[in-house]
């Protein structure tokens, strides 16, 4: 049976993770469509491998370099799909998202600075490069400007280039740090709006693949933060990732568990300072190029499930967070109902939650390089991709628990 560590981090290997760590022991609220979908998954999975090692996906095209790149099938049942779900959702703005969705090749990536390393020498050379800052830089999280500003400066450095340039990806080698990490600059914004100040117990509920854990880390220095997810081999995936960016000294502050995040709550009530839900969603930009028209039907059985999911995780992260503490609730899809509706349910259930407002303090900054959408109802901020800024999608939500 093939590990679903090889998949990407999608509907697939976020949603049935859960279901293959809990397999042997399936509550009994487990529908049949869930324990069905999890089968079919292992089928997809075994057949999408063994198709990529034979023949390769998608249509092989020569570079500029001489080596051959794929170009993506689109799905078409998951782009009609798409079309008439957002169209509603988004209005006029579909078109433009659309458009950079279907085009891999025109998406950004920024790179997040490992202020363990080399850090003056490679923001030197990027600024070289035409690269410029997400964010305006100070010196320690203290410094940041405090809720309800009008403007915000953080520590942490991510740079963006002016088109679709691409920095190399560097190898995980034992004993020597990486300098930088690539990534949407969008997923920063769940870790900007959470606002981690030094010696804060901090826990990132869905940790894998380390990017915000890795960021949470750039921005503060933690009194402890658990980086947690169901999946066992995923967690060692996370674990990799912080030893490629992390000395051992800040690592001694970190905790990496494989727990059923639901439960968390329950075992660990008001706990923590912070907690990020960088919940378990149906990554658009993955979505569309799915392989075949039987594993897009099985996605879109899947969607199905996932808002319940994403609800009992954000009710687990409110009981684990103490009174007066903050919850970051994020997806990187556009879809309303894992994102407003979740938090709209989390809201009328959950009494002594309030919604913060990020307009000011963040959502207004980062207008000049994010383009944001009208969302209905405003419980949030989304972040939608078009061309010349291509970040996102990306849904944030701050919530305080009261009491």
């Amino acid at each position: 049976m093939l590990s679903l560590k090889y998949l990407p981090r999608t509907i697939f290997s976020d949603y049935f993770l859960y279901m293959r760590a809990c397999f042997s022991n399936f509550h009994a609220s487990t529908t049949c469509l869930e324990v069905d979908l999890y089968n079919l998954l292992y089928k997809k999975s075994q057949s999408e491998q063994s198709t990529k090692q034979v023949t390769g996906a998608g249509t092989r095209l020569s570079s500029k370099s001489g080596k051959c790149r794929t170009r993506r099938q689109v799905c078409q049942l998951i782009l009609d799909h798409f079309d008439s779900q957002y169209s509603q959702e988004l209005g006029d703005q579909w078109g433009s998202v659309r458009s950079v969705l279907l085009n891999p090749h025109c998406w950004q990536h920024g790179a997040l600075l490992n202020r363990f390393g080399d850090l003056a020498g490679v923001q030197s050379h990027l600024h070289s490069l035409g690269y410029h800052s997400l964010v305006p830089h100070s010196h320690s999280p203290a410094s940041r400007s405090e809720p309800g500003s009008s403007h915000i400066c953080s520590p942490l450095r991510c740079l963006l280039p002016e088109g679709v340039t691409r920095l190399p990806t560097q190898r995980h080698r034992a004993g020597w740090l990486k300098q930088y990490y690539l990534l949407n600059a969008a997923s920063l914004l769940p870790v900007l709006a959470l606002q981690v100040r030094d010696g804060e117990k901090v826990l990132d509920l869905c940790s894998a693949p380390g990017g915000k854990a890795l960021a949470v880390l750039q921005e503060a220095m933690p009194g402890l933060l658990r980086c947690n997810d169901v999946d066992e081999s995923r967690s060692k995936w996370l674990q990799k990732t912080l030893q490629s960016y992390i000395p051992p000294a800040v690592l001694s502050t970190v905790t990496v568990t494989n727990t059923d995040g639901r439960a968390i709550g329950s075992a660990e009530p008001q706990v923590y300072d912070k907690v990020l839900v960088d919940a378990p969603c149906s990554n658009d930009r993955s979505w569309l190029f799915t392989p075949g028209p039987q594993q897009g039907e099985l996605w879109l059985r899947a969607r199905t499930q996932l808002p319940h999911l994403q609800k009992d995780l954000l009710c687990s992260a409110l009981a684990a967070v103490r009174p007066g503490g903050m919850v970051v609730y994020s997806t990187c899809t556009l879809s309303r109902g894992e994102n407003q509706s979740v938090v709209e349910a989390v809201l009328t259930s959950c009494p002594g939650v309030e919604l913060l407002d990020l307009e000011e303090e963040l959502i207004g900054s980062l207008s000049q390089h994010f383009t944001f959408a009208r969302l209905q109802p405003p419980l949030g901020h989304l972040v939608v991709p078009e061309h010349g800024r291509t970040w996102g999608p990306m849904f944030v939500c701050r919530l305080r628990r009261l009491s």
